[in-house]
């Protein structure tokens, strides 16, 4: 086999472990930009309502951050060519993600700061904002990348900004939406009480359906034009299935197994992405011999192996600490005036975080 397609065993582990990150990240924080998008399908009911709606993720979505921030430093002390290549072409793009994602830290952080109606409707539509449009461009990023752009002998992408905007990229935008949309509303369904949760498992009943249309035809173009891989077919299956087995789940009120199923259908969706992008990291659709692979794009051993001895240290932390949050904030949330079970402990964790961190 050609060195530039036959990566080492530490090589692949590296490519995997990016994989993890990405998935984890859509995982998590795809439910936050979903929740966030249904600012907008609950905007009549009001900001109280919208609040609630909001602190469903609050005192999570910044943790679920974590994984994108490591995920991303991750790839560019593992793949520092990957890293290189992909903002000289995703620049502006990659841009934009960034301005939308810090622009929605102001949103969680300063909603809330002033007794306004005003205030608190203007930061709600910057909410509504900061869910679709990460999704969107998330979804025609991942389009691009496994697709493949063109790519010049110096490894600098030639695509231009409206030819990243292709029909199988925008349509990997238009599903991201929707997954991220559906598995938001199902996360809200189980996160409060009342007319709200019914309303949000409505919600959800009617998401799906254009959720498999979409999602189907997205990943059967990308399996049958550019995947690399034929074992893919089985995460593909495996999304379709979780996201077909939604609609009965919905119906049953089973919300808690309807979103694992969207959980299910985003990890296999990300595996078919990613292992059907394997040895590649950015194919070239010009000369394939300017493609970037696992094997050229990487650190060097030395280098990989240092990074992995330190995650082996770290990531358990995190993912221990991940687990302890959502565990401790497990309690529905109600439009009700009545104290929620575990919402003492919320303000007195705001509290706490304002006192250590902000100034009055």
């Amino acid at each position: 086999m050609d060195a530039m397609l036959d990566p080492t065993a530490l090589q692949t582990l590296w490519f995997g472990l990016i994989a993890f990150f990405f998935l984890a990240y859509f995982v998590l924080e795809g439910f936050d930009f979903g929740v966030q998008m249904n600012v907008a399908t609950f905007w009549r009911r009001g900001s109280r309502t919208r609040g609630t709606v909001l602190e469903t993720v609050g005192p999570v979505w910044d943790g679920n951050e974590v994984f994108l921030i490591t995920g991303g430093a991750l790839l560019f002390a593992a793949f520092p060519e990957w890293y290189a290549t992909l903002f000289s072409g995703f620049y502006l793009a990659l841009l934009l993600l960034l301005l939308v994602l810090i622009v929605r830290v102001c949103a969680f952080k300063w909603r809330s700061k002033v007794d306004s109606e005003r205030w608190r409707t203007s930061w709600d539509i910057v909410h509504v904002i900061g869910g679709f449009a990460p999704a969107l461009l998330w979804g025609v990023a991942f389009g691009n990348i496994v697709a493949g752009v063109g790519i010049d002998e110096n490894h600098w992408v030639t695509t231009s900004l409206l030819g990243l905007l292709n029909p199988f990229a925008l349509l990997g935008g238009l599903v991201f939406v929707l997954l991220f949309w559906l598995h938001g509303t199902l996360y809200l369904a189980l996160k409060v009480t009342g007319t709200l949760r019914e309303d949000a498992n409505r919600l959800a009943g009617i998401l799906v359906w254009p959720t498999i249309l979409a999602g189907a035809a997205f990943l059967l173009w990308y399996q049958l034009a550019h995947s690399h891989a034929g074992w893919t077919w089985i995460p593909l299956v495996l999304a379709a299935l979780a996201l077909v087995a939604v609609v009965p789940l919905n119906r049953l009120r089973r919300e808690g197994l309807a979103f694992t199923a969207t959980t299910t259908a985003i990890s296999g969706a990300v595996v078919t992405l990613f292992g059907g992008l394997f040895p590649y990291v950015l194919p070239s659709t010009g000369d394939p011999a300017n493609s970037l692979t696992v094997a050229n794009a990487s650190s060097t051993e030395h280098t990989l192996t240092v990074m992995l001895v330190a995650l082996c240290i770290l990531l358990p932390l995190v993912l221990a600490y991940t687990a302890w949050a959502y565990r401790v904030f497990r309690h529905r949330l109600s439009d009700e005036d009545a104290p929620m079970p575990g919402s003492e402990l919320l303000e007195k964790a705001k509290k706490g975080y304002r006192e250590a961190f902000e100034q009055e």
